[in-house]
């Protein structure tokens, strides 16, 4: 127990120190400063820009930077679709594997441009080694950097700055940011043992005398910008639990550390834009607060083990049902909570087989979005609630609500509430007709309230763009389940990224163009501690009342049971 703990804690405290290190360099980044790499990738940027023909200080309007992220993600996904659906042909196909069935591409192709990553499929067995980075490892790439740069554009219009160009901040978020720490991070898996090959599959005779077939390829540099742009999709079927996608207790923190690295630090990138880190690490340890909760919460919950199992064996043993041995049940609790909380998606264990607590923790997240939140989209989320926290308390003060100076009026309030309201709408609605039909479409393999947990879970990973699943629900087997579950999910994850990233950006650029009011006595701080504690009390409020529902029908009711036998 001490041990694990002491995993916990020392994990946490290498997050809080590298926040503000990597904050300040995001923040560099984006605001046109100087960095110690502008010597290597100016030229290269500079090339970038001449050949797509982008003039670096052109300014979009918000609606200008919504149409470039749906057209480039249009001509990206088509782009990937069409690799996918043709690796027969292609090389670095090692086992000649053929095209997967078209709505299993189909599913794949959107849920990589999304950032999603939810698979349905085993990638050694699915994928060539082409398909895995020439069409994912690209998308892991634009997908976060696409993320990334509506979570900089929203920011910028917050504090009255001009919401930038996409393709400048599409190209210097890779280059600058996760192709550098891709590179060394790589590096670090590769020396903990993590493979980086294009051979084929390794031919072994087993001490029985049979032939088994090894699976292996360039993992290393899939791994690591799976992990850092908090995209999720393993290279292998069990994901980060396979061995060669994280071998040991060095690789685990690696993945951890570079899975919450970039949410955690753009909340204080977001201060330095501001010029109020006051504010941002009051934010800061709001999201952290809640984040250790949910992270005792599971973890107490796995250390106590199944009641059930306990009393039959008559002893008092962790679970371990679905976990690896070599990260035991601390790591595999710290990773679930985080994975969910920074919409990566990853697994180092199945959620599938968690205690209650566990799955209360993991829908929790992806219910509220911001406990770290996704790769610039889920920080974006964060401020959508402390403009909502500013206007009520404006309202119950009965002052005109402000932010940076600038008044929160209908326009604001309606493009914030369609970002909130749209997510509810693309799990619940399509959760509930997988329940009316459980013998076609649930795929459900617990029955009970365990089996409303897993079906529930997929579509709110599906619409926060999480990818992480129950890994026991049925969403590959034959039509017409497979059918179902990849065109529904597919309707889920489209809406929940593109709808709330217009609305976003239609937000952000709102606030940018407002006339600033001048600071008065009278005016709300939004960096009081007082307001931080009013912005906690509206996200519980308003996030988790939505779905408390499901919550009570879910794990709440799967503990009771386990509690009262």
């Amino acid at each position: 127990m001490g041990q694990g703990l002491l995993q916990i804690g020392l994990t946490l405290c290498i997050v809080i120190g590298i926040t503000p290190l990597l904050g300040k360099y995001i923040a560099r980044v984006f605001l046109g400063e100087k960095t110690l790499l502008d010597l290597v990738m100016q030229p290269v940027e500079r090339l970038i820009y001449t050949l797509a023909s982008v003039r670096k200080q052109d300014n979009m309007t918000g609606w200008q930077y919504a149409r470039a992220i749906l057209y480039s993600n249009f001509v990206m996904g088509v782009f990937v679709y069409l690799l996918i659906a043709l690796q027969k042909f292609l090389p670095f196909n090692p086992t000649r594997l053929n095209m997967p069935s078209w709505d299993t591409v189909l599913h794949t192709a959107i849920s990589f441009l999304t950032n999603t990553d939810q698979q349905h499929y085993a990638g050694e067995t699915t994928l060539s080694y082409f398909s895995q980075t020439a069409a994912l490892g690209f998308l892991m790439f634009t997908s976060a950097a696409t993320g990334l740069a509506v979570g900089i554009a929203f920011i910028r219009g917050l504090t009255g700055r001009p919401l930038g160009n996409f393709y400048v901040d599409l190209t210097r978020g890779i280059t600058r940011i996760l192709l550098p720490i891709s590179v060394i991070g790589a590096i670090a898996l590769l020396l903990t043992g993590v493979p980086q090959t294009l051979a084929a599959p390794q031919v072994v005779t087993t001490l029985e005398g049979s032939t088994q077939y090894i699976a292996r390829g360039p993992v290393a540099s899939f791994e690591i910008i799976k992990q850092l742009g908090e995209n999720g999709g393993g290279f292998f079927g069990v994901n980060s639990a396979h061995p060669f996608e994280n071998p040991n207790g060095v690789s685990n923190l690696i993945e951890e550390i570079a899975m919450i690295s970039i949410p955690a630090a753009l909340i204080y990138t977001y201060g330095l834009f501001a010029n109020n880190t006051k504010q941002a690490w009051r934010l800061f340890w709001m999201v952290f607060i809640i984040f250790v909760v949910l992270v005792s919460i599971t973890a107490v919950g796995e250390l106590q083990g199944n009641p059930l199992i306990n009393t039959a064996l008559g002893t008092d043993q962790p679970n371990l049902e679905g976990k690896e041995i070599r990260f035991g049940w601390a790591q595999t609790a710290l990773w679930a909570v985080m994975t969910t909380a920074t919409m990566c998606g990853a697994v180092n264990g199945m959620h599938d087989s968690l205690m209650p607590g566990g799955g209360f923790s993991t829908l929790f997240n992806l219910f509220l979005q911001i406990i770290w939140g996704g790769q610039g989209t889920g920080t974006a989320y964060l401020f959508i609630y402390l403009i909502l926290t500013v206007f009520l308390t404006g309202l119950m003060v009965g002052r005109t609500p402000e932010f940076f100076g600038r008044k929160i009026e209908k326009r604001e309030i309606v493009l914030a509430s369609i970002v909130l309201l749209v997510h509810p709408i693309v799990v619940l609605i399509p959760s509930a007709i997988a329940l009316a039909s459980p013998n076609t479409l649930s795929g459900i393999t617990n029955p009970g309230f365990h089996g409303i947990s897993q079906v529930v879970y997929e579509y709110a990973s599906a619409a926060a763009n999480n990818g992480s699943g129950f890994a026991g629900l049925a969403n590959s087997q034959p039509a017409p389940t497979a059918l179902w579950w990849n065109l529904s999910t597919c309707v889920s994850i489209l809406v929940g990224r593109y709808v709330p990233i217009i609305a976003i950006l239609l937000l952000a650029d709102s606030m940018a163009h407002k006339q600033t009011v001048a600071e008065t006595p009278g005016t709300l701080r939004t960096d009081s501690l007082l307001f931080t504690s009013v912005t906690a009390g509206v996200i519980l409020i308003l996030g988790v009342l939505t779905f408390f529902p499901v919550l009570a029908l879910g794990p709440i009711a799967e503990g009771f049971k386990l509690a009262v036998r």
